[in-house]
């Protein structure tokens, strides 16, 4: 057995700080000494909210199902009031109010009311947030045991069964109504930011691959009307889709495809899209989803990748936590880096892969790959 390789210095300075950091005289010092006094309590704070995460988490569930923002919608109320339209006991009603307080998510008034914050008003503009946290319980209580979930031993997931195709298993008609509902509320928060980083003013067809019933098309739709469209899902949602759509108005300008992905995509359009695909895959099918991607486009086409992505700065946790959870209790999956992305699209046959800003790549960055050859 070799002995072991000595350690940097980088790495001695390391253990050094980390052993100076860990000692509770050290700590007690820093929080009173002037020149550390700020950092030491803004590390209790992280540390504290780490460990309280998800009390807070459960105050915001609490808020959407009583549906407090949209009570609160129309101004502000008494705590009174709000207590009988809450249904709750007074006292609990207080409680949950400066519970919601101190997140940001409501702010008190004069005269014992409260109104909306910042946070509270931004929920209302966006459903697809509640359905998100109603959805987490499923998440939360696959994430019961953390250590079980990461050594494979927690299976099968809440997760697993509410995305089956994650699986590869066959679903009932309500599961694909389920999911897809929930995609469709989540997909509108992102497709205008997308559609704001793409140029599709060259484009003759953009067809969606995985676009659940039609809501990143739609937006696409009330932008570029002369553009061709398809959408791409398994057969089941591609019905969906096509009824929801026509219901919409839009039967006749989005072309709906029923198909799986692992046979080949058609071809025809010189445009594809993957709006929060390719995360929901493992290695080898993500490689293949790109690889038919390449194969269906024309020479001169162009990938359009936008999904959250590991390492995004300032959104650390998202990709890389969040995620990274999620996909592993969903059961397929992982988030990826730009860079990681890029090469992997290299690799599928595009010519070059390239990123395109977008306003909040907190929820989606986008990629753009180009195949070679003259369109």
């Amino acid at each position: 057995m070799d002995p072991p390789a000595p350690a940097a210095w980088g790495d001695r300075w390391l253990a050094w700080r980390n052993r100076l950091v860990a000692n509770p005289r050290f700590q007690r010092w820093a929080t009173g000494f002037p020149l550390t006094r700020g950092i030491a309590r803004r590390n209790t704070r992280a540390l504290f909210d780490l460990c309280a995460g998800f009390v807070y988490a459960q105050v915001l569930t609490a808020c959407i199902r009583l549906d407090l923002f949209a009570i609160l919608a129309d101004g502000p109320i008494t705590t009174d009031v709000l207590a009988r339209r809450l249904d709750l006991p007074p006292d609990n009603a207080r409680r949950l109010l400066r519970a919601a307080e101190s997140l940001g998510l409501v702010r008190a008034l004069k005269g014992d009311r409260y109104g909306l914050a910042d946070l509270g008003a931004a929920l209302i503009g966006n459903p697809g947030i509640a359905g998100m946290v109603e959805h987490h319980a499923l998440l939360y209580a696959d994430l019961a045991d953390p250590v079980r979930l990461l050594r494979g031993q927690a299976q099968p997931t809440r997760l697993s069964g509410y995305w089956p195709y994650a699986s590869g298993t066959a679903a009932e008609p309500e599961a694909y109504a389920r999911y897809s509902a929930l995609m469709g509320a989540s997909q509108a928060m992102i497709a205008e930011d997308v559609l704001d980083a793409c140029d599709l003013s060259g484009a003759r067809r953009l067809m969606d691959v995985g676009g659940g019933e039609g809501v990143f098309l739609e937006a696409v739709a009330a932008r570029h009307p002369n553009l061709g469209l398809t959408l791409f899902d398994l057969p089941a949602v591609a019905e969906r889709a096509t009824a929801r759509l026509s219901r919409l108005g839009l039967g006749a300008r989005i072309t709906c495809r029923g198909g799986d992905f692992h046979a080949g995509l058609p071809s025809g359009a010189d445009t594809i899209s993957l709006v929060r695909i390719v995360h929901d895959h493992d290695d080898r099918p993500a490689r293949a989803l790109l690889a038919a991607a390449h194969a269906a486009l024309p020479p001169g086409g162009r990938l359009i990748l936008a999904e959250p992505m590991a390492g995004t700065p300032g959104a650390e946790p998202v990709g890389d936590a969040y995620f990274g959870l999620y996909l592993l209790a969903m059961g397929s999956g992982r988030p990826r880096r730009g860079d990681e992305l890029c090469s992997t699209l290299r690799e599928a046959g595009f010519a070059s892969a390239y990123e395109r800003g977008t306003r909040r790549p907190l929820l989606a960055r986008v990629l753009i790959a180009q195949k070679s050859g003259a369109p």
